[in-house]
């Protein structure tokens, strides 16, 4: 797998330790602190086994030590995030170190603390996303289980060479045989040790599970890290034929909108071609023709641009009430007698809202050209727009058209889509795309018969994503 970030690391590692380590080693180093300590199941004085107890019970100050402080640099952050799993690799060790040692304390092989290795090598798989570190502490888990289980061997041949009484638990009562005891007065027998047989427990077996555990945890991780790698490809891949086949498609419509008033403009020439050859003086609808077909054709051109590249600007602090006027003055001028009822709602003490003039205006006229289309230039225009909080700005401007219908309105913000007969579909497409461009959103609350609200939520203070 490819090296994930140091932030992307920690993140997951501190994530894990936080919810799931940590309290699990709190209860746990609560019952071995017992064990050690306060449990009557000791081994007898002067044993070899009491020396390894004695030297268990150093390690296992040292290690509430080491663990404390690594919780608190864990829960405070106080470290740079490349050092993370390095602590965690740390501790990790020392978990498998103190494991070890109960290990040999109370069995060896044949001790049911080995379940324990398993459980620890899945915690540093979910815990160590890097792969040498992970595979190498847990082999050191398999290293430190075949030690211990070697070394409680020898202790355990120590014992029964050294001691000179046999010990109760290693003896049993069964008559002497005639050539080399007389049964005794008092009916007792004669004591006889008994040789333990040597341990015939799988430790191989117990070995090959932990290797087993040890690089599936990683393959396991790894076939994880593919399967998210090949969804992520998976939905690039269609989000790029989507914007392939949208840019297609609105490469067509365009082409088609660019065509119509070129076809014309170039029967007018022909006409106006033809006109001069025959002498004719007045020429003057040709030329009109002409002219309204070039400014069709550059309105067509113009919003192109605007959705598609980010034009160049200042951003400014923009008073919202100002900008409503400017846009409502240029859809709606004095001399055109729209029979449009236009009611304002302006809030007090609204804050400046951080953006580029033009794309606030562009945002502002689509709009308001949209209801004023929608309307056919006669109806009630509502416009408002209010501070909530103080850091967010409300616009919302509503129209008393035929409404948009609800398996549409999801439809409309689309490059492409357009109700009208000469529309080009671009206009709530580049309202969308300027909306989004400085962190706010659109949506619309319509009905059938009964208008259209589009509903505007800026950040007061935002900069272009």
């Amino acid at each position: 797998m490819p090296l994930p970030e140091p932030a992307t690391q920690a993140s997951r590692i501190l994530a894990v330790q936080r919810n799931i380590v940590l309290p699990t080693r709190l209860v746990v180093t609560a019952i071995v602190f017992y064990y050690l300590f306060y449990s009557r199941w000791l081994p007898q004085p002067g044993t070899p086994r009491e020396k390894i107890l004695e030297t268990i019970q150093h390690f296992f100050i040292f290690y509430l030590i080491f663990n404390a402080m690594a919780a608190i640099l864990l829960l405070l952050k106080r470290f740079p995030a490349g050092l993370v799993q390095w602590l965690v690799f740390t501790t990790g060790l020392f978990d498998g170190l103190l494991l070890a040692g109960l290990t040999l304390e109370t069995g060896g092989f044949d001790s049911n603390l080995f379940w324990m290795f398993p459980g620890l090598i899945i915690i540093n798989a979910i815990s160590i996303p890097l792969a040498t570190p992970q595979i190498v502490l847990n082999l050191s888990l398999s290293v430190f289980y075949l030690g211990v289980g070697l070394l409680n061997v020898n202790i355990s041949d120590s014992d029964l060479t050294s001691t000179p009484l046999p010990s109760p638990m290693l003896t049993k009562k069964v008559p002497a045989h005639p050539a080399q005891s007389q049964f005794m007065a008092n009916g007792n027998f004669a004591s006889e040790t008994i040789t333990p047989e040597p341990t015939t427990e799988p430790f191989l077996l117990r070995l090959i599970i932990l290797w087993l555990m040890t690089f599936s945890c990683y393959g396991v991780q790894l076939l994880a890290f593919r399967d998210r790698q090949a969804e992520q490809e998976a939905r690039e891949a269609m989000a790029r034929n989507s914007e392939l086949k949208a840019a297609g498609r609105l490469a067509a419509e365009i082409a088609h909108q660019l065509k119509n008033p070129l076809g014309i403009i170039n029967n007018a020439a022909y006409s106006l071609q033809r006109g001069i050859k025959e002498g004719k003086r007045d020429v003057s609808q040709q030329i009109e023709i002409i002219r309204e077909e070039i400014e069709r054709s550059d309105r067509i051109i113009t919003q192109l641009m605007g959705y598609a590249q980010l034009s160049e600007g200042r951003v400014e602090k923009l008073n919202v009430a100002e900008e409503l006027d400017k846009a409502i003055h240029e859809v709606l001028p004095m001399g055109a007698n729209y029979a449009i009822n236009v009611e304002r709602d302006y809030g007090d003490d609204l804050p400046a809202l951080m953006m580029q003039r033009s794309h606030l205006s562009v945002i502002l006229v689509n709009l308001l050209q949209n209801a004023r289309e929608a309307m056919n230039g006669s109806g009630h225009l509502a416009i408002s727009v209010h501070s909530q909080t103080g850091n967010e700005v409300e616009i919302v401007v509503g129209d008393s058209g035929p409404g948009i219908p609800a398996d549409k309105v999801n439809q409309v913000f689309e490059a492409y889509y357009t109700n009208k007969e000469k529309g080009t579909g671009l206009g709530l497409a580049i309202v969308k795309h300027n909306v989004d461009l400085y962190g706010g959103t659109i949506r619309i609350e319509s009905k059938l018969g009964k208008g259209a609200r589009f509903i505007l939520l800026f950040p007061a203070r935002t900069f272009i994503r």
